[in-house]
């Protein structure tokens, strides 16, 4: 059998056969590592017939072979040898030297499968496991292949840790991803719940769009969901949306009524303010105004456009008005200043009347500025309390006094007076001839009490005296 495991030996060999085929032993090329190109299996030059020391390990892996006369290679496994392959026509240690690369190459990938295997998919895991198995099943390779798949098993047992590990992992991913998921649909049911007199649907949609944005991303780049479950958590999702688009469809087609409604409103308000703009009933009109205000208040919102262009012609109204009537009133204040300056002058000149020496000179006086005062109009209000009042309490001093004056002259009070002043003098003197006549007798107790009533007699006298003196009051 020859090199590539086809026959007999050539008829001819060459000093140098180029390097031959795998035969029906080669190794099969496993599968890639992942993103780790394998070494080529296929036939390397002949070495040359003394190992450079990078062929060290070439060397020790050819001590588990040996090679027969006629080219067969042969490995040792364990207690038992296996023909791997035939290389005729070359010295032994050639022969071996390309059965030991083969050996070298697949303890290179089982190394590199140790050295990456933290860093690999389940995918490639498993895919990379199959492929190393079937090619340490019975490899045409010459080397401690006992050790290589005591080796392999080692690695294994580290790569199902992994996978366990890659799975929990996953598991765990998939899990908060389920629970984020959840957690945006809950967001948007919450949203799809508000009442709309307490959405602010502006930031509702946004919200909702960002929920959304959230999710493509979730299902482009986070860990896939069973499709069961996907399916369940978007139908609550697409119902929230539903439930929220119909929502503002509603607020909305309700508000346009609204509006319409409030639109008829405003518009007779302000036709109304424009009637009112040229009047000049300023009282009347002013408190019109102030109730057209507050049935705009109680109109409520147009659209801002539309709003905003009838509240302009409304304030219009409003203004050219008020403007008149703060105008005329300007001119009302300089006439009023310029009557409060008068007036002050006739309150000064009346108060030189008081006190009031001759009554009826007073009298006349205070007729004459009282007749100046009402030809004078009104004064300004905040002034108008102060300057009457001066002015009233001359009349009124010069109303005392007269008053005054009249009971003093008085005949019937005079005649009324005499005749109080004539009783209480006759009762006095008959106490006094009384108290006479008790102080003779030595009755102490009488004297004390006769004392007493005519002190408090003569003290009335003295009294209606005074009052006679100053007219009776």
């Amino acid at each position: 059998m020859t090199a590539s495991g086809t026959g007999a030996a050539p008829a001819t060999p060459t000093p140098r056969p180029p390097v031959p085929k795998p035969g029906p032993h080669a190794i099969p090329r496993p599968g890639p590592l992942a993103g780790v190109k394998p070494g080529p299996l296929a036939a390397r030059p002949a070495a040359p017939t003394v190992p450079s020391h990078a062929d060290e390990d070439i060397v020790k892996a050819s001590q588990w072979g040996r090679v027969d006369p006629d080219g067969t290679v042969f490995v040792r496994e364990g207690k038992t040898e296996r023909a791997v392959g035939q290389f005729p026509g070359v010295p032994a240690a050639e022969a071996l030297a390309l059965y030991a690369r083969r050996f070298l190459d697949l303890e290179a990938q089982v190394k590199l499968f140790e050295a990456r295997v933290e860093q690999l998919t389940q995918k490639d895991i498993d895919q990379t496991l199959s492929t190393l198995k079937q090619s340490l099943a019975e490899p045409a390779a010459v080397g401690d292949l006992e050790g290589l798949r005591a080796r392999y098993r080692e690695a294994k047992a580290h790569a199902v840790e992994v996978r366990r590990r890659i799975e929990s992992e996953r598991a765990a991913l998939k899990a908060q991803a389920l629970a984020d998921r959840i957690a945006l649909i809950e967001r948007a049911e919450a949203i799809g719940e508000l009442q709309p007199e307490q959405t602010n649907w502006k930031k509702a949609s946004t919200d909702l769009r960002e929920i959304l944005d959230a999710w493509r991303e979730a299902q482009r780049t986070g860990p896939k969901i069973d499709r069961a479950t996907e399916d369940e958590l978007w139908q609550r999702f697409s119902h929230a949306r539903t439930s929220f688009d119909r929502k503002r469809r509603a607020f909305f087609a309700e508000l346009d009524k609204r509006q319409g409604a409030t639109k008829i409103i405003k518009e007779k308000i302000v036709e109304e303010a424009e009637k009112l703009a040229t009047s000049q009933d300023w009282g009347a009109t002013g408190r019109e105004f102030r109730n057209l205000m507050d049935r705009w208040r109680e109109a409520g919102r147009l659209t801002r456009r539309e709003d905003d262009a009838l509240w302009v012609r409304f304030r219009a109204a409003q203004d050219q008005f008020f403007k008149a009537r703060d105008a005329q009133h300007a001119v009302h204040d300089a006439e009023r200043d310029a009557n409060l300056r008068a007036k002050l002058e006739i309150v000064e000149e009346a108060e030189t009347l008081v006190p009031v020496r001759d009554v009826k000179a007073a009298k006349a006086k205070l007729r004459e500025l009282e007749e100046r005062w009402d030809k004078i109009g009104h004064v300004p209000r905040r002034e108008e309390d102060r300057v009457e009042g001066r002015m009233k309490a001359v009349a009124d001093a010069v109303r005392s006094e007269e008053d005054r004056t009249w009971r003093k002259t008085n005949p019937e009070t005079l005649a009324r007076m005499a005749s109080m002043t004539s009783q209480l003098e006759a009762v006095i003197a008959g106490l006094e001839r009384k108290l006479v006549k008790v102080e003779e007798a030595g009755d102490e107790a009488s004297i004390a009490a006769l004392k007493e009533d005519i002190k408090g007699r003569r003290q009335m006298l003295d009294s209606l005296r005074q009052s006679a003196e100053r007219g009776w009051e």
